[in-house]
């Protein structure tokens, strides 16, 4: 039978129509709700006693990284013995590999902490910034300069889609001053400006000549950039918060700027600012009356849409002022508006990380539990659809 009569024929047309309808449901399914959740990183487990600080990068190749800190023998920040620990999945976080440990200081030598990564999308590399503290220094009674009793800034690398690291690289001289004290790299991701640039957030804190050792230490919030992929960093501009912002992330908007949301240590909401230098200034800081936060971190990524241009921008963290009900936002304004968002977590919960996946949907992996929300760190993998609930991205 030759084609026209094929399609000419009561046949032929129950062929076509039966192909219609598979290609009618393969975009229906493409475009339905999705979310799949799995815990990736759980108290107690592989000796364990606290994972926290989640970062979550999707490499050129597809694959998922999450990293964090594994506090080995006690709950709590540094001083503490903490670990650099990742986790690989290559299908997309329905499945993880086993704990690897990527950078041990051992037991009594400080910690490793309070990660930042970044995938450089033009040659591969895939960077981790992390603390390092010496035995007995945290962030609160850390000293000045660049050696000793201080917080140090060193990084590992792969070009092997996370099979391999290098040795700690130390950048210390590169991206701190010696005046500062502490601080550190996000955390949570970095990223990749349109021009090639890296961007990592930062912040530092001058904890020296505290009356009260124990309250939040005023700090500064920044980025530092690398226009050589990686080989050498600069300190960018200081945002003009007083002192009042710590962690942050960044984004590049649609007209290349730089957005910056800061984590407030005063007040219930981020702190917004831009920049149209690549980071080298900072505008007025604003505060965002949309996203209330408890001084938390929190998370921003792009999802790219599929003229190759940025689509939507999400943002995740607890939206409250304690530390539960983790949610989503979407804005498809640079983040101006926030009309759409979506609760991931109601219980306790803190930290979070968001990267965009190559089929279009997002992952975030976040720190939750039922008593406390530092039980466990889990990751969900949603599409637009599902955030939205079927609507479009611009209702309310």
């Amino acid at each position: 039978m030759t084609l026209r009569n094929l399609i000419s024929s009561r046949a032929g047309l129950r062929f076509l129509a039966a192909i219609g309808a598979l290609a009618g449901a393969g975009v229906a399914r493409a475009q339905a709700p999705h979310v799949h959740r799995t815990d990736v990183f759980v108290a107690g487990q592989d000796g364990i006693t606290e994972y926290r600080i989640p970062v979550l990068l999707t490499s050129t190749k597809g694959t998922l990284l999450a990293f964090c800190d594994a506090r080995v023998k006690k709950p709590g920040d540094p001083p503490n013995y903490i670990k650099l620990v990742m986790k690989r999945s290559t299908d997309g976080g329905a499945t993880w590999g086993t704990l690897r440990t990527l950078v041990d200081p051992g037991e009594g030598q400080g910690a490793v902490a309070d990660s930042c990564g970044l995938v450089d999308r033009q040659t591969g590399i895939i960077w981790v910034f992390s603390d390092y503290c010496p035995e007995g220094v945290g962030g609160g009674n850390a000293r000045p300069g660049l050696t000793g009793a201080t917080v140090s800034y060193k990084a590992i690398k792969s070009d092997d889609d996370g099979l391999t690291w290098s040795v700690p690289i130390d950048f210390t001289p590169m991206v701190k001053k010696p005046g500062w004290c502490a601080g550190s790299f996000g955390p949570g991701k970095g990223i990749q400006m349109r021009s090639g640039r890296l961007v990592f957030p930062r912040y530092y804190t001058d904890t020296s000549g505290r009356a009260e050792p124990s309250a939040e230490p005023p700090a500064v919030s920044f980025v530092v950039f690398s226009d050589d992929h990686g080989k050498t960093w600069q300190i960018g501009g200081e945002t003009e918060t007083h002192g009042n912002t710590n962690e942050c992330q960044v984004v590049e908007a649609a007209d290349g700027s730089l957005v910056l949301n800061m984590r407030g240590i005063t007040g219930t909401h981020r702190k917004i600012a831009r920049s149209t230098d690549g980071g080298q200034t900072w505008g007025q800081v604003v505060e965002d009356r949309a996203l209330i936060e408890p001084r938390c971190q929190g998370s921003v990524e792009y999802l790219v849409g599929t003229d190759g241009h940025q689509g939507h921008l999400l943002f995740s963290n607890p939206a409250s002022t304690r530390r539960e009900n983790l949610t989503i936002r979407l804005s498809d304004d640079d983040g101006r508006t926030w009309p759409v968002a979506r609760q991931v977590y109601a219980g306790p919960a803190a930290y979070s990380c968001l990267s965009a996946l190559p089929d279009g949907t997002a992952g975030c992996l976040y720190e939750c539990g039922k008593a406390n929300p530092h039980e466990k760190i889990s990751f969900v993998k949603f599409n637009v659809a599902w955030l939205t609930q079927g609507r479009a991205s611009g209702s309310k």
